[in-house]
């Protein structure tokens, strides 16, 4: 494989990890969903790349997907139910900035440390590929933990499926059906979300989980 062509894919790879530590840090819902919106885009290109540089043309519809539902469909919905909800602007967290950003960095040597060592067969794209999609699902997952608020948590949960696609693209040979199955899985999580947010806003007029937790006597 030419350098540039490795050295593209790494960095689009890089790129979507990148994001996730953005998202990690915002704390205004906006500026959440502009982050996951970016990291879908380059998410989509990412899927391009790898299309080109392995001639799978499947995975050009990967980053049609991507891009048409995840960079701009999404966002788009989850700006109208704020607007809709008329809900708080701001997300409270778990934990502060920093110990947020030190258990991030953690997490993504923890990947490495565990990625590295049992994919010493493949090629080197392919095993810095799984540990970077390793770190965004990770870092997905440590986003849904961290954050008080439901629409942060779906968007979190967002990002973790978009650590799964970056690991799917980068394995030459993944069947489109399984992508494709992991993306309806997510849309259906969505519309599921989406009718949750609803029904909890129009039952406690909140989506603050420190709030339901609180109505619900499980704070003292």
């Amino acid at each position: 494989m030419p350098g540039i062509h490795y050295d593209i894919a790494h960095m689009l790879g890089a790129v979507v990890l990148l994001m996730s530590f953005a998202l990690l840090y915002q704390r205004r819902l906006f500026a959440i969903i502009q982050a996951f919106a970016l990291q879908s885009v380059v998410l989509a290109a990412a899927a391009a790349w790898q299309g080109y540089i392995q001639d799978a043309p499947h995975l050009y519809i990967t980053a049609l997907l991507a891009l048409s539902m995840k960079a701009i469909a999404i966002p788009v919905a989850l700006h109208r139910v704020i607007d809709r909800l008329n809900i708080r602007r701001t997300v409270d967290t778990a934990l502060g900035v920093g110990p947020t950003m030190i258990a991030g960095v953690s997490l993504v040597t923890l990947s490495i440390l565990l990625v590295l060592p049992v994919t010493a067969d493949v090629t080197a794209l392919t095993r810095e590929d799984l540990a970077l999609a390793l770190s965004v699902v990770l870092l997905g997952l440590l986003t849904m933990i961290t954050r008080r608020n439901a629409i942060g948590q779906v968007v979190g949960f967002m990002s973790l499926e978009n650590g799964l696609i970056l690991a799917a693209i980068g394995v030459e040979g993944m069947p489109l059906i399984v992508e494709m199955l992991v993306a309806f899985a997510v849309m259906v999580a969505f519309i599921i979300f989406g009718i949750f947010f609803f029904h909890i806003r129009e039952r406690f007029d909140t989506l603050d989980l420190h709030t339901l937790e609180n109505f619900r006597g499980e704070r003292r």
